[in-house]
């Protein structure tokens, strides 16, 4: 790899070694151990889009590398304001820096700013085109929760809800479990946020079991994963804006999946989740629920991004040979209502 810019420019063997990788930088995600590989090394995280935690999640697994971190948030404190091009910029930035992660509200915005240079440029969302690393993480989650439940990825059924029109992280997903194939993936969106035909119709050709269904009504019992997303209303239309109302029927909550899906069924979200009253994203019913993973799922991502940065600064055979304990105090969970396997 030189860039990661979409899914499409992985193939399996890439993404099994960088979930190999990932696996070896557990101990230092998890702050057991320590490791300055990439120090010296300069990241750049320009993010001209709001994110918490795909920005922080980014520069956090940098800095476990030993590398440091420069932040550009906005397009207010940018040169871009001034009106300058991407080409410019990533030129620019490029001889500051040893690696850039952007963000741009723009769909094939970071593609466009990574042909101006040979750094390594890593996508972190292009408006409502693709989020790759969101992907990879949400895969690591996957086989670590399948592992701990002793499944298998091979013939599993993965049920994606919520914004899938607008939901970058669904396209990368979707693409992604294709390479997997044979896998079910069953799609229900509200009306006028349904996944992209032509993106069903490419992973059906690859192999991939794709069923579209029109609410959350029926039996669920045999899906293993359930990915619901939020809605994205800062990118609609006035129009769409106007006629958008969206009920309680494509809300995924505790009594969803104890009436239609099963005890195993884990619960994934890319974050943020709206959790106001009236927004009908993923339910906080659910916090405490063991089968709820988006806290692992974040948590995951600190090992992925870190195995992306290595991988693209070809440091990733170094790690074994450059770890030491940490000398602070971790403790033994992060939230206080971490379900203990």
């Amino acid at each position: 790899m030189s860039h990661l810019l979409s899914i499409d420019s992985l193939s399996r063997d890439d993404i099994d070694h960088l979930m190999r990788v990932a696996a070896k930088m557990e101990p230092i995600a998890q702050r057991r151990k320590i490791t300055r590989v990439l120090e010296g090394a300069v990241l750049g995280n320009l993010f001209f889009e709001a994110s918490t935690r795909t920005r922080v999640s980014f520069h956090t697994a940098f800095s476990r590398l030993g590398g440091s971190v420069c932040d550009t948030t906005g397009f207010t404190f940018s040169s871009m304001a001034k009106g300058e091009s991407l080409y410019d910029t990533s030129r620019v930035m490029a001889g500051y820096c040893d690696a850039i992660v952007m963000r741009h509200p723009d769909k094939g915005s970071v593609a466009e700013f990574a042909r101006a240079t040979h750094v390594p440029v890593i996508n972190a969302g292009d408006g409502p085109g693709e989020h790759p690393s969101q992907a990879l993480l949400d895969f690591y989650t996957i086989d670590k929760e399948f592992a701990r439940q002793g499944k298998s990825l091979k013939g599993a059924h993965v049920l994606m809800t919520g914004d899938l029109k607008f939901g970058r992280t669904v396209h990368s997903l979707i693409k992604l479990l294709a390479l997997y194939a044979p896998l079910r993936v069953t799609l229900v969106a509200p009306p006028g946020l349904e996944m992209p035909s032509e993106l069903i119709e490419r992973v059906s050709q690859q192999g991939l079991d794709v069923e579209v269904r029109e609410n959350l009504a029926g039996n669920f019992s045999d899906v293993d994963v359930v990915y619901t997303t939020r809605i994205q209303k800062e990118r609609f239309t006035a129009e769409m804006e106007e006629g958008f109302n969206l009920s309680r029927d494509f809300t995924v909550h505790r009594a969803f999946l104890n009436e239609h899906c099963n005890d195993s069924t884990i619960v994934m979200h890319p974050l943020p989740r709206d959790s106001r009253p009236d927004a009908n994203d993923l339910d906080v019913d659910l916090n405490g629920d063991p089968r709820l993973a988006i806290f692992r799922q974040t948590d995951n991502g600190i090992p992925v991004r870190m195995a992306i940065f290595a991988t693209l600064l070809k440091v990733e055979d170094q790690i074994d040979k450059d770890l030491r304990d940490v000398k602070w105090f971790v403790p033994e969970t992060v939230g206080v209502d971490d379900a203990r396997f």
